[in-house]
């Protein structure tokens, strides 16, 4: 498998990568309109290749604090897999990776809404339990996420 920073010319791969892992073209819409924002940037966009296709997919965009802290923060969102490269550890390579660069350019903090029980696996932890508040309510029952 080859990770690489996806390239304007990829935005087909990309968005193929995001309709078939989630089934909709919900997220597809989502990384194309993040891509275009330039309040978004920098943006790390990263795709996983096997055998020349694109089977995986990550996108980390900026983000701030309202207390305006001095700290350069990232939201990992969305994460794709296409369904049958799913459970091949592509995910989580693409996870490492990508904190690898965001390590590597001086991120300081990167937030993500996902499953409580997988993203914890790559030192992720509920960002309530540290004192951060969302500017949006979260179900009780997605604390964790």
């Amino acid at each position: 498998m080859i990770i690489r920073k996806a390239l304007y010319s990829d935005l087909d791969n990309v968005l193929f990568v995001e309709r078939a892992a989630f089934g909709s073209d919900e997220e597809a819409n989502l990384v194309r309109d993040l891509l275009r924002d330039d309040s978004a940037k920098p943006i790390v966009s990263l795709l996983a290749f096997q055998k020349n296709r694109a089977v995986g997919h990550i996108l980390f965009t900026k983000a701030r604090l309202e207390s305006k802290a001095p700290l350069s923060i990232s939201i990992l969102a969305p994460l794709a897999v296409v369904p049958d490269a799913q459970k091949q550890g592509i995910g989580g390579e693409l996870i490492e990776y990508g904190l690898q660069v965001l390590l590597g350019s001086g991120v300081d903090l990167v937030f993500v809404l996902g499953h409580p029980k997988y993203y914890p696996r790559y030192g992720f932890k509920p960002a309530g339990n540290l004192g951060f508040d969302t500017p949006y309510p979260i179900p009780d029952k997605n604390a964790d996420a």
